[in-house]
């Protein structure tokens, strides 16, 4: 295979469908204040195919011949680490560039890194450029976002945020313009953003695989043909690329004359107080896209089309009260807010006004457009979610809202992933030592390193104020932080628990763990026995939202097969040891104690030997027998009755009710 068949980008004018994907990519290729995509779905929807294909039509950049962090030549960086750059400097044009930001991607890769030892032993500022110097006036891509560690995606929202790229090591600091289209991809399967970092992307959209069978052929029809002939199949596709790259740059020229009227931006702020968004940013972004898809459709004023175009793609994510709230804008209330506050002579809105992506005569061979690709969802089944009044928090019913839990960490000190949960050894957190780095040092302890080399300063033949230090001197901080554990849940579904005051409880109980390991970065696993088996119900995954639609469907009912659960924890703990080594795990078993089949609980709790736990005690009534403290006991682990955890739900409804008097 040539090298133009494996670099060869698919035409992002022959995408099928996906209207309301491309449009939020086209919208901040217009105009970069927009604040990025974060673009949610399920795999295999041509997420990834779509962003690259856009980043192949950006107009292309000039940038000062040699700056490493593609300086413009008419306004240059003056903090620019290569610079400064002399008026009229030789330069050269070249293609937007397309950053890829691999998940493993260390801090120092994504931001660049200072060469520390040079910096302490010689004084040299010698720096090294990271993916964001690399993305500056281009675009970057960040598949499984999700997946990344907090702090980098802090990092990247920060600096997509200030247009700035800050690194710092002690005393030394060297900084430089990051300016990018950030888009970010996920699958919510594999787990949420936390809400703060999903408020910073400035649009979001759901993508799905259409359910239309002409569409998919259609899809798969043309991948083929891309694959047998890459060149041959974009050259049919050239003059549709070719308009669309005219269109962007167009966009990009009208948008500073495009005027947004104080009735429109009243609408704006009249919707967002109306879906109630916690803060201002959503009515900038939505005003941002409002402004750019105006100038996308050739418009010098913003009309309630743009608006209602704008806040569709801004608001679904910010309207998420937990993340157990399914993603979404009821579009009638949308369409009530906009239609309060529109004034009498304004024409109505030609459609919905957002699904458009390239302009109708760029549908490129094979006949007009096709229709979008996206459909609405299933409504959500009544049990499951019960919206009040349309637009507020939801609650699982059966059972209430989850509340705050008490801490439940793993003793002793990890190394595993970063988290909320229990002690780890980190990279970031508080210094609580020192030691010699065993390689590079990226992190040093100043006061350690001019106490290591102080005793030896008579020997160096030191003179003046000068401290001679060298490279054996250099010490790295030891930190301390928090980690995010294995929180495996075994819970007791057996006709003994299957008395509804009691169930509902345990489910709002689990329902509150759940949310506090989603906060606390966990995985999460559920395990369900109930009849003469256990059964894995979620296999251990980053989605606490999985978790809780698992448990609004658990089934009860049957015999109590407590010893059966806890070997089906042993084996799944075993298996995630292989998987994941440094998660240490922390097992929750849910349940009164009564076991009336599968098997020996003793030697069933042996097998978890030396795994932390905790004992949620469901048995309640005048006579008490004990059992779930016994196996506690036998486990080692931590006894919490389950009225403790009931107790919290209901001082926290007393609490919400004195606020709300």
């Amino acid at each position: 295979m040539d090298d133009g068949r494996l670099n060869a980008a698919y035409p992002f004018t022959a995408v099928v469908g996906l209207d309301d994907l491309k449009l939020a990519l086209l919208l901040n290729a217009v105009s970069p204040r927009v604040g990025g995509v974060l673009v949610r779905g399920e795999k295999g929807t041509a997420k990834s195919t779509v962003v690259r294909a856009l980043a192949a039509q950006l107009p292309a950049v000039d940038t000062v011949a040699g700056c490493r962090f593609a300086c413009d030549p008419a306004a240059p960086d003056p903090s620019c680490p290569d610079g400064p750059h002399e008026p009229g400097a030789p330069s050269l044009r070249r293609p937007s560039a397309l950053v890829e930001l691999p998940v493993g991607a260390s801090e120092d890769r994504v931001a660049g890194s200072l060469d520390v030892e040079r910096a302490l032993t010689e004084g040299v500022k010698a720096f090294e450029p990271g993916l964001l110097a690399a993305a500056h006036r281009g675009v970057l891509y960040v598949d499984e976002v999700n997946l990344l560690h907090d702090h980098l995606v802090d990092l990247l929202l920060d600096a997509a945020a200030l247009g700035t790229c800050y690194v710092e090591r002690e005393s030394v600091s060297v900084r430089h313009a990051a300016r990018f289209l950030l888009v970010g991809t996920m699958n919510p399967e594999e787990g949420e953003l936390r809400p703060q970092l999903l408020d910073r992307f400035g649009l979001t959209v759901e993508v799905r695989a259409s359910r239309v069978p002409k569409e998919r052929a259609e899809v798969v029809r043309r991948r083929l043909a891309f694959e047998a002939d890459p060149a041959g199949f974009a050259a049919r596709w050239a003059d549709a690329e070719a308009g669309l790259a005219e269109r962007i740059a167009a966009a990009r020229e009208r948008l500073a004359g495009v005027r947004l009227p104080d009735e429109r931006l009243e609408q704006i702020a009249t919707v967002c107080a109306g879906f109630e968004v916690d803060g201002l940013r959503a009515d900038l972004v939505t005003a941002n896209a409002a402004l750019a898809h105006a100038a996308w459709h050739g418009r010098d004023e913003v009309t309630a089309d743009d608006v209602r175009a704008a806040a569709r793609l801004a608001l679904p994510h910010r309207r998420r009260r937990d993340p157990f709230d399914a993603p979404g804008l009821d579009e009638s209330l949308l369409d009530d807010l906009l239609g309060n506050t529109s004034p009498d002579d304004d024409p109505p809105p030609d459609g919905d006004g957002g699904g458009e992506g390239p302009p109708p005569d760029d549908d490129g061979p094979g006949g007009p457009a096709e229709p979008p690709a996206q459909e609405p969802g299933p409504e959500p089944e009544p049990e499951q979610n019960e919206r009040p009044g349309g637009a507020g928090g939801e609650q699982v019913a059966g059972h209430g809202s989850p509340h705050a839990v008490p801490l439940l960490e793993v003793p002793g000190v990890g190394d595993g992933a970063a988290g909320r949960r229990s002690r780890s050894r980190t990279e970031r957190g508080r210094v609580t030592g020192a030691r010699r780095p065993a390689g590079r040092i990226h992190d040093p302890h100043v006061p350690a390193t001019l106490l290591a080399a102080a005793p030896h300063q008579r020997a160096r033949g030191r003179s003046g104020a000068g401290l001679v230090l060298r490279a054996d001197d250099l010490r790295e901080a030891v930190r301390e932080g928090r980690e995010g554990n294995l929180v495996l849940f075994v819970v007791d579904a057996s006709g003994s628990m299957a008395a509804r005051r009691r169930m509902t409880t345990v489910k709002t109980a689990v329902l509150s763990l759940l949310l506090d390991a989603y906060q606390r970065r966990d995985k999460v696993g559920l395990i369900t026995f109930r009849g003469r088996t256990a059964e894995l119900v979620l296999p251990p995954t980053s989605s606490v939202e999985a978790g809780a639609a698992r448990l609004r469907a658990l089934p009860t009912g049957g015999r109590t097969p407590l010893a059966a659960g806890l070997v089906r924890a042993a084996e799944v703990l075993r298996t995630e040891r292989l998987r994941d080594p440094a998660r240490r795990p922390l097992l929750v078993v849910v349940t009164d104690g009564r076991a009336t089949a599968g098997g020996d609980v003793a030697r069933a709790a042996g097998l978890l030997a030396g795994t932390a736990g905790i004992v949620v005690d469901c048995e309640d009534g005048p006579v008490r027998l004990g059992l779930a403290g016994r196996l506690a006991a036998g486990l080692g682990a931590r006894l919490v009755p389950l009225r403790d955890l009931d107790g919290i739900v209901r001082d926290q409804r007393k609490r919400d009710r004195r606020k709300a008097a």
